[in-house]
């Protein structure tokens, strides 16, 4: 039987798994790049040290200076300091702080990116940028951001703490849950969105077990890069768009907030997503893929509640109106009751459930 008929682009990205940093200077010359700057997150960072060695002359600088959100501030001091270096690309080492720098720079001088990934948020693999400004979060997407090239190495990983672990394969496997219901998907984006979830939540336990378990690591490395390649060939919707809220105005840490949110966005919208629910069947456990994704974070170590991370019930009507006032694209039609019903349930760590007519529990 064929498909429905579907459109794909595939993005134009070259990558190498698996086989250490030493390709990494062969993408930089294959990229022309003579004056790179290296993009990270502050303090001293050995996989820094490591790029700096392996590329050589080619690295003019290094900006340790990305943090979450993208404050609008940091882009422009940094912006100002790579025209400085006459830099003509960077090199962005680490997660989704160092990527979401290195994107909001090339962005503003379209200059290429190498990514060197050491967490699994997978936003190396998108077009998506974001920058807060004014605790606000504005986010699009332009191929001026995308990475030329992709450098895994699943060693990179193994210092990673095992709870920074657990949220960022959460974070990951939310590009995968929204794939399978976003208006653009098509049966290319389905198989990698499965595939991906399924790596990471067989990856995840074992890398809690043993951090330093490499073929562990690889298979949650390569679950985050099928992740993150469907982020970047769909449409977000409305988990994206509340972490995105969550985030920008509240500050709430990147990765657990889209770890927390999670379960209960798959089961608001299940009841309009049969396709989702079909897919996602088996993937995280026995049962509904919602609750069976709620009973493996639980397994795992990472808060399960907003309240958790800093997040207070006087903030939920913010976040309400926010997303409804410039909703993404959703399967279920969103009001600011279901936000905040959903919101309510994520507060206290509460099971979620596909209705908003079921009672709220109480914070205790």
């Amino acid at each position: 039987m064929l498909p429905d008929p579907f459109s794909y682009t595939a993005l134009p990205m070259r990558v190498v798994f698996g086989r250490g940093l030493e390709p990494l200077a062969a993408e930089v010359e294959h990229l022309g790049i003579r004056r790179a700057v290296i993009i990270s997150t502050p303090g001293p960072k050995p996989v820094v040290a490591a790029v700096t060695r392996i590329v050589g002359e080619a690295v003019v600088g290094v900006l340790a200076e990305a943090v979450m959100h993208v404050p609008v501030e940091v882009v422009d001091r940094c912006v100002q300091v790579s025209g400085d270096l006459d830099a003509d690309g960077y090199i962005a080492v680490g997660g989704g702080s160092a990527i979401g720098l290195a994107k909001a720079l090339a962005l503003r001088t379209g200059l290429p990116i190498i990514a060197v990934p050491t967490t699994y948020a997978g936003s190396e693999m998108t077009p998506v940028w974001g920058i807060t400004d004014n605790r606000i979060k504005r986010t699009g997407r332009d191929q001026a951001v995308l990475p030329r090239a992709v450098v895994y190495d699943p060693a990179l990983s193994t210092d990673l703490p095992v709870d920074i672990s657990v949220a960022s394969g959460m974070n990951a496997i939310a590009h995968a849950v929204e794939g399978l219901y976003a208006p653009d998907r098509s049966p290319i984006v389905s198989l990698m969105a499965r595939e991906g979830a399924r790596a990471l939540a067989a990856a995840l336990p074992r890398v809690v077990d043993d951090p330093h378990d490499l073929p562990s690591r690889g298979e949650a490395l390569y679950g985050a890069w099928l992740c993150g390649a469907v982020l970047g060939t769909t449409t977000m919707s409305l988990h994206h768009k509340l972490c995105h809220v969550l985030g920008g105005t509240f500050n709430l840490p990147h990765a657990h907030t889209h770890a927390i949110v999670l379960p209960h966005v798959l089961a608001f919208n299940a009841p309009f997503a049969a396709d989702m629910v079909v897919a996602l069947t088996d993937v995280f456990g026995d049962g509904e893929p919602w609750t069976a994704l709620w009973n493996l974070q639980r397994s795992l170590p990472m808060p399960t509640a907003l309240a958790d991370i800093g997040f207070s019930a006087t903030e939920i009507g913010e976040v309400a109106r926010q997303v409804t006032a410039s909703p993404y694209a959703n399967p279920r039609p969103v009001t600011e009751d279901d936000v905040r019903v959903l919101l309510q349930r994520a507060l206290v760590g509460h099971a979620p459930h596909p209705s908003t007519d079921m009672p709220v529990p109480s914070q205790s």
